[in-house]
């Protein structure tokens, strides 16, 4: 019976222990998990704290810089804020009957440096200037203005490429409090396009390039086409000179003439091949030192650009295609040679153009291989027909000078249909008082 009894005490002992050991190792088995995590953790912080260091680091050395820059921008203010040199350039431009948009955006500047973001009329020069700017060709100016605008708490939307590096959005003045509304002007509307992700464009670029090309944003939400619910008919919806402008382009050129005894020469000269496809034409930029001299006025030549068929029709009827070649002079005033191109012979300018095209829109191509001369596309006589005139695409700004060659171009049926768009012209428009000059 001792036996049994001692028996039966053994193995409830051994049972108690065997339970012990198993609960002993699930604790310990747990105690190891929450140690990896904590582990897992704590390098995670590590990593953490060695970026902020490095972050810290980095805007330490950052600083001196800006505090340069600060003081620099605080010595510009005070050497300004008695307003004499305001005053002084107010009453220079009131006897200007208009403005470029450069004038209007360094006005507003000076006010803003001499009177700060509460000043009205700061607010109206800087809207004025995004009002009056051809979009793309005064990007810089356009970005100044947007972040001007900004800066001062108006609730304007700025150009991903104008946000410097790493910054997704523009932060308004005192943000959170601001009850300003959004300001509506041509240019600003235009942003809405931009894509959200989209990257700050080659150093290339970033210059004043392209007077009517649009930023290769996403398609859908581009706000103007050359055909559909966003063709030409309806562009004065969104961009009110397009549809109120009296003197628009194209026009169709027809007698009567007025002789004019202005002279064109064109001054091109060879240099790296630089082209893009919008998604509206094919534009080539050029290289700075190219011009087109009217009369002894140097305009100096920013890009080309193709269309299909030509936009300026003759006696009725357009050419098969068109080049447009774009100038500005140094008081902002905007040139532009047109050369109409009929079908014939192969062109051998536009067949090495051709070569290196994209056929989809996208950024633009450096070929540093390849040299052109814009010359090569003009023909050996430089006689037109001149008008006052505009953008032919939004936001259609007047005061554009047109000279439209009077001798022809060739291009053969096969370089027209290699032209990746269709048809990219705006229709005729009304000539209204405008007349129309001979050389």
């Amino acid at each position: 019976m001792k036996r049994i009894i001692f028996e039966v005490l053994l193995v409830l002992g051994l049972g108690g222990a065997g339970a012990f050991g198993f609960f002993t190792f699930q604790k310990e088995k747990a105690s190891a998990a929450q140690l990896a995590e904590l582990t897992q953790k704590t390098e995670v912080s590590d990593k953490k704290l060695e970026q902020a260091t490095a972050e810290l680091d980095k805007a330490q050395k950052d600083m001196p810089p800006l505090q340069s820059k600060a003081l620099q921008l605080e010595a510009l203010r005070e050497a300004l804020v008695n307003g004499e040199t305001l005053r002084d350039l107010d009453a220079a431009y009131k006897k200007e009957k208009t403005l470029s948009p450069e004038r209007l955006a360094g006005l507003g500047a000076l006010r803003l440096l001499t009177k700060g973001g509460d000043d009205p009329a700061t607010v109206e020069a800087f809207e004025k200037a995004l009002n009056a700017s051809d979009w793309g060709s005064r990007r810089n100016l356009i970005c100044a203005s947007q972040k001007a605008l900004a800066s001062v708490g108006k609730e304007t939307k700025v150009l991903s490429e104008c946000l410097p590096t790493g910054v997704s959005k523009m932060p308004l003045a005192d943000e959170g409090k601001s009850t300003a509304k959004p300001v509506k002007t041509e240019a600003t509307e235009k942003t809405d396009k931009t894509d959200k992700d989209s990257k700050p464009e080659k150093e290339s670029k970033a210059d004043d390039k392209s007077v009517e090309a649009e930023s290769m944003d996403d398609k859908k939400q581009v706000r103007w086409a050359y055909e559909g619910e966003l063709g030409p008919e309806n562009w004065g919806k969104d961009f009110a000179m397009c549809g109120r402008g009296r003197s628009q382009s194209p026009v169709d050129i027809r007698t009567p003439f007025e002789r004019t005894k202005t002279s064109l020469m064109a001054a091109y000269q060879n240099g790296p091949l630089r082209i893009v496809n919008t998604g509206k034409t094919i534009q080539v930029n050029v290289a700075e030192g190219s011009k087109l001299r009217v009369d002894s006025m140097p305009y100096d030549l920013l890009y080309f650009q193709f269309r299909r068929p030509s936009e300026e029709f003759v006696d009725g009827k357009p050419a098969a295609m068109g080049v447009h070649f774009f100038h500005k002079n140094k008081e902002g005033k905007t040139a532009v040679l047109a050369v109409m191109l009929k079908e014939g012979n192969e062109n051998p300018g536009i067949k090495q153009l051709w070569a290196h095209a994209p056929a989809k829109e996208g950024p633009e191509q450096v070929v540093d291989s390849v040299k052109f001369n814009p010359g090569n596309l003009l023909p050996r006589e430089l006689d037109f027909w001149g008008y006052d005139g505009s953008l032919s695409a939004p936001p259609c700004t007047e005061g554009v000078k047109y000279f439209v060659l009077k001798t022809t171009v060739n291009i053969a049926r096969e370089q027209i249909e290699q032209f990746p768009f269709k048809k990219n012209v705006r229709p005729v428009q009304p000539l209204n008082s405008r007349q129309i000059i001979a050389s």
